[in-house]
């Protein structure tokens, strides 16, 4: 069996590689493999920071996970627009926090431009 077949990936996070009206995914699956690999680190790589936010600088969960949001898409690019979303979803799940505000906001189109 090959690593990739190892792999486990939610359907929410195939579902960003699949365009509408489509089946199957718009890149390889090597590559979709290392797309989720790079997402889940980011979402649990952020559970300690994120949970930091909130108790010190005493703002909402929704509020965390917006800051980490644009964080993600700030520049220079790491993750598309969709992944930075599904990263901050994963990230919630994994504290157990709320995230119906964040998925009721579009997903930014364009990244964030950093100010020098």
């Amino acid at each position: 069996m090959s690593e990739d077949n190892q792999i486990d990936m939610p359907q929410s996070f195939t579902a960003l590689y699949v365009l509408p009206g489509k089946i199957k995914p718009r890149i390889g699956q090597h590559e979709m493999v290392e797309r989720y690999e790079l997402c889940e680190d980011l979402a649990n790589l952020l559970t300690e920071k994120a949970a930091t936010m909130q108790f010190t600088l005493g703002i909402t969960e929704e509020l965390v996970l917006q800051q980490c949001e644009l964080g993600l898409l700030a520049e220079p690019i790491v993750v598309s627009p969709a992944e930075a979303r599904w990263v901050v979803c994963r990230l919630a799940e994994l504290l157990n926090w709320p995230m119906a505000q964040l998925l009721q906001s579009p997903i930014p189109k364009e990244p964030i431009k950093s100010v020098t």
